[in-house]
């Protein structure tokens, strides 16, 4: 796969069995049309017009079993090596956990930061804990050349070592609902010394220089509440103009009365506010809307944020 990178140690493992099978798919191909041409040629009606019954051949019999059979046992270890490698998680390697719905990625990392792209050291393991909060998604990194299905209720993993800076794309494999196609993220790989200054510093999202080269453009505006939505991934489960969406919309909701399920389960009514806004972002499982799945994550939030977000859904008449 020329045209994608080999960014991460699994990648070049992956190439080599594909490229492998190609290769001896193709000698195959031209061997048995080869063949099937020659058969044609020599045994055409012309040359043959009376058919002559042909008696079976032990050796040939042999061969053409055998040679298949010795050719599938070499593409399986070939593979089943090269799984194993993929399967065999160092003990270093840091644990993300990834939560796929509908239609986002969040990843949560041992010290409990969370962001919706994933942010790696260069050259050093890492192992992937993938879970789903609603249907089956399909986890894709196509330059690490790893893909593992994301199932409910069961933890699958993958990992890798990203060998190679960048940004690479993140993708969902598996058509998960309607707006499947905008289940994305980025894998960010940073050097060392610059994901350890994010891992242990104060910032909880993924600093803007990582995501994006820097420019000598002046600075920009303030961000503004909608932008402050999309960078949080909000508006990937909540419209802000009615329509309909994995989670309620947020327009006309606020000073209106609406139930919600407690932890336990118990309906009660509430009065959509500012506390309740407050509440809802900090800590979404405590009250779950009614009518719609518990699928929210912990968002991690600035007391500006915090404030600019109510002020926004406020004004969302």
């Amino acid at each position: 796969m020329p045209f994608i990178p080999q960014a991460s140690s699994a990648a070049g493992r992956v190439d080599a069995v594909f490229l492998f099978i190609l290769v001896l798919s193709a000698v195959f191909l031209v061997f048995i049309t080869a063949t099937l041409v020659w058969f044609v040629i020599r045994y055409n009606r012309k040359r043959h017009p009376r058919g002559v019954d042909i008696e079976g051949n032990g050796w040939l019999e042999f061969a053409w079993t055998a040679i298949p059979t010795l050719i599938f046992i070499t593409m399986f270890l070939y593979g089943w090596t090269n799984y194993s490698y993929m399967r065999e998680v160092p003990r270093d390697a840091m644990v993300i956990e990834v939560t796929g719905r509908q239609w986002a990625w969040s990843f949560r990392y041992p010290n409990g930061k969370r962001t919706s792209h994933l942010l790696l050291a260069a050259d050093r393991p890492v192992k992937l804990e993938l879970h789903s909060l609603d249907v089956i998604h399909g986890f894709f990194i196509a330059a690490f050349r790893i893909k593992q299905d994301v199932v409910p209720g069961k933890v699958n993993y993958t990992w890798f070592v990203p060998t190679q800076l960048g940004t690479f794309d993140i993708e969902c494999t598996v058509i998960c609902g309607v707006s499947h196609a905008i289940m994305n993220a980025k894998a960010v790989v940073v050097p060392v010394e610059g994901f350890e200054a994010w891992y242990f510093g104060e910032e909880d999202d993924i600093p803007a220089r990582f995501l994006k080269p820097a420019s000598p453009a002046p600075a920009p505006a303030p961000e503004s509440a909608l932008e402050l939505l999309n960078r949080k991934s909000c508006t990937e489960c909540h419209s802000v103009d009615g329509s309909p969406m994995v989670g309620p919309t947020l327009k006309g909701i606020y000073g209106r009365e609406g139930a919600v399920l407690d932890r336990d389960g118990r309906e009660r009514a509430v009065m959509i506010d500012d506390d309740y806004v407050r509440r809802a972002i900090v800590d979404p499982a405590a009250e779950i809307t009614r009518g719609y799945p518990p699928a929210m994550p912990e968002t991690v939030m600035t007391d500006e944020e915090l404030r600019r977000m109510v002020d926004y859904i406020r004004s969302l008449r």
